[in-house]
């Protein structure tokens, strides 16, 4: 019932049920790449500094918890509006977000129908790479 209740919200750290929306994230080069980096999916994890996110396809979506944390989101089919979107919300229940919660995208609510944590190190790693192999090969 509580869920139900919660409009486009996101926990803040320190606040229990607290509504705001989270910044897109418009680095656009490196969202195809975030299924790459996804590991197995879970089943929750602790959202105590949710403050960015990013279209995937129109039903995935990446949430920062952190600098240096990722989760890819798979949500139901129904959310029509995710690629489009200027913001989004996640309802979360103790500051721990399951799959039993939902992604708010304008008055559509989405249920979360599978959460994999993305390996930022690595990604981070292959990026820088990649620019050095490309510096590389610059004449």
């Amino acid at each position: 019932m509580k869920r139900s209740l919660l409009l486009a919200a996101v926990l803040l750290p320190g606040l229990v049920a607290c509504a705001s929306n989270l910044a897109r994230v418009t680095d656009r080069g490196v969202e195809s790449r975030y299924v790459d980096y996804a590991g197995e999916p879970i089943e929750r994890f602790t959202a105590f500094n949710l403050d960015g996110w990013a279209p995937v396809s129109r039903n995935q979506l990446v949430v920062w918890n952190g600098p240096a944390e990722a989760y890819l989101l798979k949500v139901w089919d129904n959310c029509r509006d995710l690629m489009f979107a200027d913001g989004v919300g996640i309802t979360s229940t103790t500051r721990t977000v399951t799959k039993f919660e939902k992604v708010r995208v304008g008055r559509e609510s989405c249920p979360i129908d599978e959460i994999r944590p993305i390996d930022v190190v690595r990604m981070r790693a292959d990026r820088a790479a990649a620019a050095d192999a490309r510096r590389g090969a610059a004449p």
